[in-house]
């Protein structure tokens, strides 16, 4: 059995899905700042999934959209700004101003403050030019990569993650839209296997809907695949998924959403 096979089949046979904080804990926090982070840990979350842009000099910052103005209020492409000058941006006003004075964090910053043992998504917002730049990030860093895992949309990104950072699982981003032409959801299950077999992917990083049902996860399963869910803050949804096998669960309140699958599991 190959070292991925292995690690796939670890994370499928936990007791229960790990409970990863969705862009930090960001239904309290300011999300990708490092105090969503902070209190992920304090909270207890079993890892982070953040969102990461490559500045035009060339540095890792961590911002979900293209630009700065939803959560900066000034309007900045991040594509097109240097460091410094996202720096200079506040964050986290726009939570309240107890978050007042949160920056833009760099790649390195979220990394050096992840406790031991805790998992990190990193989604990936740039394109193929991110690669090499993080490439270096994390080597320089030494995190240990079975507990990393790199996420996309794009098919293509996620393939040339798994050629040119072939020690690091990658999985791709789903998403449904329905077709009223074909009275449909796609991608169906038949295209996000053929998507997957193509690019190399180690799994999926599914929006959670119907399509990702039982059949489905134990399929994904056998084939060493991974199946992570985004972004369940209802106990009800999530107690389902976490009956479906799935691996993590994403949540903007990790401490809430674990206190009250605990609850529900012991009245059961």
């Amino acid at each position: 059995m190959q070292d991925t096979d292995r690690t796939a089949m670890t994370m499928a046979t936990h007791a229960e899905p790990l409970l990863i904080a969705h862009r930090g804990a960001s239904r309290e926090a300011p999300e990708n700042s490092l105090a969503a982070f902070r209190l992920s840990w304090q909270e207890g979350a079993d890892g982070i999934e953040a969102d990461f842009r490559l500045t035009r000099d060339g540095r890792i910052v961590c911002l979900h959209d293209d630009t700065t103005k939803r959560t900066a209020g000034a309007d900045l492409a991040v594509a097109e700004s240097t460091l410094e000058e996202l720096r200079r941006l506040d964050i986290g006003a726009w939570k309240g101003t107890r978050w007042r004075g949160e920056r833009i964090p760099t790649l390195e910053e979220v990394l050096t403050g992840l406790p031991a043992g805790k998992m990190f998504m990193i989604e990936l917002k740039s394109g193929p030019e991110i690669i090499e730049p993080l490439r270096k990030v994390l080597a320089a860093d030494g995190f240990p990569v079975d507990k990393l895992r790199l996420l996309s949309f794009d098919a293509w990104l996620v393939a040339g993650v798994k050629e040119q950072l072939p020690g690091i699982r990658a999985c791709l981003n789903v998403d449904y839209r329905f077709s009223l032409r074909t009275r449909a959801f796609s991608p169906s299950r038949a295209e996000i296997r053929a998507i997957l077999e193509q690019c190399g992917a180690d799994g999926i990083s599914s929006r959670a809907h119907a399509m990702v049902d039982t059949q489905f996860v134990a399929e994904l399963h056998r084939t060493g695949k991974e199946v992570h869910v985004w972004t369940l803050d209802s106990v009800g949804v999530a107690g389902h998924y976490r009956s479906l096998g799935v691996d993590s669960i994403m949540t903007n309140c990790p401490g809430r959403l674990r206190s009250l699958l605990m609850a529900k599991r012991n009245c059961t």
